[in-house]
């Protein structure tokens, strides 16, 4: 590929634009993306077709380094590639938490080992990871955490708990948080990786009032995780936590460009429900005026989630300005899934049945489910007191309680 450097972009988009009309498959034009259902089915091979074409190619993660199979690209040309997916009614088919979480932190904190091993797979789309953070007896306060790493000579052996471990079920890797010192809170944490498959890793999917089991809950009766899959120092991994949670939290925020792929836009699923007046206008003016208002919130929120997302591209990586967007991104999600509802009326209120469209069930299940968005992650209340005294500077009140 030419190299373009910044320079000449409509060069570059002629090119990504040829690209992606070549090896798009056409049957999928304008498909959600099977990355962000809860619930896993196997790929077909229009998908695999695509997600092999995007991962070899690196565009999956535009801007990842080149060495390790990412783009190589400018962020300008990263957004070239997501407007042109966009025009042909394309989604990004590389995804999960290897891209959104694990993959930049281990580009910041991994070893040159580390990276060769672990980043390629995940450029691919080749293997799943999950998360091992939250714990039933630490969940805000994570760094209470107790699942135990203990040093025998070339590997850890894990023993513990974990909670909300989304997709856990379909991972095939594990970044976990364990306590190495008892002695330390914050600085008796290490972070580690395993392998899902082996003997001491056991999955129960947790159902939910969505009708699905995105969470799981995950014991480790003596799980091994190698010293070489060791990230950053021995007790060194609250830091390495605390990035890694900016990352998610940008991604949980929408900055990251899942959103309800595949959804009709409100205006237009208001005049199939609603009706038009005379003018072509929707009948309801008040339903009108909200629907304006929340698309008027949602382009303002996806401008700055872009800006804060190039901006995190430099050297200083995600700030703390993620918990304003993860708050910002899911209350608007959240307004834009009861709209939905509200437009779709009696037929938005079905759970199952063939008086039913798919997309009818599906828009109630996503309601549901997305009451979660502002609790995991980071919950509302905790990203709150994080912009109120990291950003805003205020006082923590319970030193002076």
């Amino acid at each position: 590929m030419a190299d373009f450097g910044g320079g000449d972009l409509d060069a570059f988009r002629a090119e990504a634009r040829n690209w992606i009309e070549a090896n798009f498959p056409p049957a999928l034009k304008g498909k959600a993306n099977p990355m962000m259902r809860e619930e896993r089915s196997t790929p077909s091979a229009d998908q695999e077709t695509w997600r092999k074409a995007m991962g070899e190619k690196g565009w999956g993660v535009p801007t990842w380094p080149a060495a390790y199979g990412g783009g190589g690209l400018s962020s300008a040309q990263g957004r070239v590639i997501q407007q042109e997916l966009g025009r042909a009614g394309a989604y990004n088919p590389i995804g999960g938490m290897g891209v959104m979480m694990f993959g930049p932190t281990l580009l910041e904190y991994g070893t040159e080992e580390q990276k060769q091993e672990h980043i390629p797979p995940i450029v691919r789309g080749d293997l799943q990871w999950c998360q091992g953070f939250s714990e039933p007896g630490a969940g805000s306060d994570l760094a209470s955490l107790q699942c135990k790493a203990e040093d025998k000579g070339d590997h850890y052996l894990v023993n513990g708990q974990k909670i909300w471990t989304s997709g856990a079920q379909y991972a095939d890797w594990c970044f976990c948080l364990v306590r190495t010192d008892t002695s330390k809170k914050h600085e008796g944490i290490s972070f580690v990786l395993f392998t899902m498959d082996q003997p001491g890793v056991e999955v129960r999917p947790i159902p939910l009032i969505a009708g699905n089991s995105p969470f799981c809950e995950t014991f480790l009766p003596d799980a091994k995780a190698l010293k070489k899959d060791l990230v950053g120092p021995l007790n060194g991994g609250w830091t390495i936590a605390k990035r890694l949670l900016q990352h998610e939290r940008s991604g949980l925020s929408g900055a990251g460009g899942g959103g309800y792929g595949g959804a009709k836009p409100l205006p237009k699923l208001a005049k199939d429900y609603v009706g038009v007046d005379e003018a072509g206008k929707l009948a309801d003016s008040d339903l009108r005026t909200r629907i304006i208002m929340n698309e008027i919130d949602g382009r303002a929120f996806q401008q700055t989630a872009v800006r804060a997302m190039m901006e995190a591209k430099g050297n200083s990586g995600p700030s703390a300005a993620t918990s304003i967007m993860k708050n910002a991104g899911t209350r608007w999600m959240q307004d834009k899934a009861e709209l939905t509802l509200e437009i779709m009326g009696h037929q938005g209120l079905g759970w199952e049945g063939a008086d039913f469209a798919p997309e009818e069930l599906t828009a109630v299940r996503s309601w549901l489910g997305g009451k979660a968005t502002t609790i995991y992650g980071g919950s509302q209340e905790v990203q709150n007191n994080i912009i109120s005294k990291r950003i805003l500077g205020l006082p923590d009140l319970t030193q002076h309680s």
